[in-house]
């Protein structure tokens, strides 16, 4: 089952799937759609897109809970797998990850993104913000209304699991540093309080629900 999300300035529809329940995000203008952190099943996504084939698979970050289903996806799709130019070399394999790290498969990164770019799907410009600390490429997306389907609509950041509903993204993997998390916070906290967040894991949340903690840079770090 796939739920929606309402109030933002572009379509965004999500499942509930693997064994740590990951949301996957289908983002859609009614001109173009991409798929975001495809985790597992990938025949689920498809039957989610329906007859919608996606332009691009964005991945948030390296972890296996987040590209798992990636390499499938593309193939299926062959929408193009956007990454971090930090993150992408665990990705596609070239790089190695001690064992604290489940075992993926390893997918092609056809796209590789870093602070400043953008990310155009259908009418759509996201802003691509890195957000290290998780991992050292995790990242988010920001569509500001401008550049969405409803101009009237609220922001939207995709937000991998830098910035859950009441909660930061670990920083005690290999890879992960506690500094970093900070600075990625507190840049977040800057975006507009009336912006839909779509983290990860768990329920959605905003900038404004967030952000007397996000400006202190997360919880006693």
């Amino acid at each position: 089952m796939a739920y929606r999300v309402d109030g933002g300035c572009v379509g965004v529809e999500y499942l509930v799937m693997g064994m740590i329940d990951n949301n996957v995000y289908i983002v859609d203008d009614g001109k173009g759609c991409f798929v975001v952190d495809p985790t597992s099943e990938p025949k689920r996504i498809l039957n989610a897109l329906g007859d919608r084939t996606p332009e691009a698979i964005v991945l948030t970050h390296f972890h296996f809970d987040h590209v798992g289903a990636a390499a499938e996806l593309r193939e299926a799709t062959g929408a193009t797998v956007i990454a971090s130019k930090l993150d992408a070399p665990i990705i596609d394999g070239s790089k190695k990850m001690d064992k604290s790290h489940h075992g993926f498969q390893h997918c092609i990164v056809d796209s590789v993104v870093d602070e400043g770019d953008t990310v155009e799907v259908g009418g759509m410009k996201w802003q691509v913000l890195m957000t290290p600390g998780h991992t050292p490429g995790s990242m988010c997306l920001f569509l500001d209304p401008q550049f969405g389907a409803d101009p009237s609509g609220a922001p939207v950041l995709v937000s991998g699991d830098t910035l859950f509903n009441g909660a930061h993204g670990r920083t005690d993997f290999e890879g992960s540093n506690p500094a970093d998390m900070v600075v990625s916070l507190k840049r977040l906290a800057q975006l507009p309080e009336k912006t839909i967040v779509l983290p990860g894991h768990n329920s959605m949340t905003s900038i404004g629900a967030e952000k007397s903690w996000l400006s202190r840079g997360g919880f006693g770090m």
